[in-house]
């Protein structure tokens, strides 16, 4: 990476946030149009860059990246006039003389890093956020996926502000350095280790953080449950992008006598969706690189009974769509993120069980939950702790525009997608406006202090201990 480049270009960011360029309604809704119509323009050239970086099929990359970014893009625009508004706060007793309000005002110069499970949505979609909020961003796509990276490269400067939005081509041991150049904000997508390291880098300069961190996502499936519908929503969930996703689930836990019956049902989910031979198939992915197919190949032949699949071609990064039986919490595939196409099962006695074996984890980013019983379903969501939950379904509650996405404890902290992400890259500042009548009464906070000013105004406070009034007479 030119790290001359780098400096520059967060100057001229710099230069072009203190001059007011993002501050106006107008400057926001052209950059976030034009997002929109970059993905309109080049959905071809997207599919061809994911094609080459995953083997994704088109299907995947217009309905997970393409259209997810533009649904952001176009719900940004629908409400920024009523997001850029400030907020005011109720009146009561304390505020009834004065006016408060809260207003949202840009952060600065914003450094998001997209991972490469996800690259063009984890990218633009919290440069959704900040173009919204008013910021200036520089963008650090994944060198794991270098097609889709180069394409962001070149396409942004055709599109976006060349002042204000840049693409940095930087590798992964680059990024804690670039994050030390000093950014108002950081968000990052990707792995706990990358993460703690970006994490460590930004406080070195007292740089907020939004972090959303990979993790052992949980699914419950309850003895009480439709299995063909669980199974084909798993199987969905599991085995897109060839597995390779923050959000997949990453283990099954279900009753000993729902275990046969689930992974038969997953079989022949797995026959319908790719034939007899997923390799042929052409909604089937690959592996990003070697070192992530060696990592997940070496977890799945260190760890329980290949119940389905297994077949690996290291030549072509594919591994198949794998279910593991037998698997044992102390075995490899069960210490850390999967991220690949192999699904391990462990049986539990009880919904008890369950959330006592999921509660000794790190938080996860998600819990999946499969019952027909609503009490199950409430209970899993209610007794654990995880950035998001899901019954019934998998994946979807990370995609909806209306949720908060993010994650808690080990899976990261802070969170974005539609309003969320417009406060993630905003200040919300508390600003109260005042005139100077009733310096009558406020005089009895000024020294020399007096006895009997501080009587009356313990008096005051006891007047209404609801609305604050004390607050008034100061």
């Amino acid at each position: 990476m030119d790290w001359k480049c780098c400096v520059e270009l967060l100057r001229r960011a710099r230069v072009a946030f203190q001059a007011g360029r993002t501050l106006k309604e107008n400057f926001r809704l052209a950059q976030l149009e034009a997002v929109v119509r970059m993905l309109e323009e080049h959905e071809c050239d997207f599919v061809d860059a994911l094609g080459r970086d995953l083997h994704k099929p088109r299907f995947e990359t217009v309905v997970s990246e393409l259209i997810l970014v533009k649904n952001e893009a176009l719900h940004a625009i629908n409400n920024l006039k009523k997001w850029m508004q400030p907020h005011p706060v109720e009146r009561n007793l304390s505020t009834s003389l004065d006016e408060c309000v809260v207003i949202s005002e840009p952060l600065g110069v914003v450094f998001i890093m997209g991972t490469w499970c996800s690259p063009v949505q984890m990218c633009l979609v919290p440069l959704v956020g900040a173009i919204a909020a008013g910021n200036c961003a520089i963008i650090g796509p994944s060198e794991c996926t270098a097609h889709t990276s180069d394409l962001l490269h070149r396409l942004i400067p055709f599109y976006l502000d060349n002042e204000c939005f840049h693409v940095i081509l930087a590798g992964t041991n680059d990024l804690p350095e670039v994050v030390e150049l000093k950014f108002d904000h950081v968000l990052f997508s990707g792995n706990r280790e990358e993460g703690s390291r970006i994490a460590q880098a930004a406080a070195r300069t007292l740089t907020p953080v939004t972090l959303i961190l990979g993790g052992k996502n949980p699914c419950y499936v309850d003895q009480h449950c439709d299995i063909n519908t669980a199974a084909q929503r798993i199987a969905w969930a599991c085995f897109q992008n060839a597995g390779q996703s923050l959000v997949a689930p990453d283990y099954i836990l279900c009753h000993a006598d729902v275990k046969a019956r689930l992974v038969q049902a997953l079989k022949c989910c797995l026959m319908q969706f790719y034939g007899s031979d997923p390799k042929e198939s052409r909604s089937f992915g690959r592996m990003v690189n070697l070192e992530i197919f060696n990592r997940t190949r070496d977890m799945l032949w260190r760890s329980g009974k290949v119940a389905v699949g297994g077949q690996v071609i290291e030549a072509e990064k594919y591994i198949a769509p794998t279910i593991l039986t037998e698997v044992s919490e102390s075995d490899p595939i069960m210490q850390q993120e999967v991220f690949g196409p192999v699904l391990p099962f462990l049986t539990v006695d009880s919904v008890d069980d369950a959330i006592t074996f999921i509660n000794k984890q790190e938080k996860p980013l998600c819990v999946y939950a499969f019952s027909s019983n609503s009490k199950v379903t409430t209970r899993l969501m209610s007794e654990t702790s995880s950035g998001s939950f899901c019954s019934n379904d998998c994946i979807l509650q990370s995609m909806m525009v209306a949720l908060p996405f993010g994650g808690v404890g080990a899976s990261g902290m802070g969170s974005f997608h539609g309003r969320y992400s417009f406060d993630t890259f905003s200040h919300r500042k508390s600003c109260l406006l005042r005139g100077t009548r009733f310096e009558c009464v406020t005089y009895l906070r000024y020294p020399p202090y007096e006895d009997r000013n501080l009587s009356l105004m313990a008096w005051a406070s006891t007047l209404s201990q609801k609305s604050q009034g004390w607050c008034q007479i100061l």
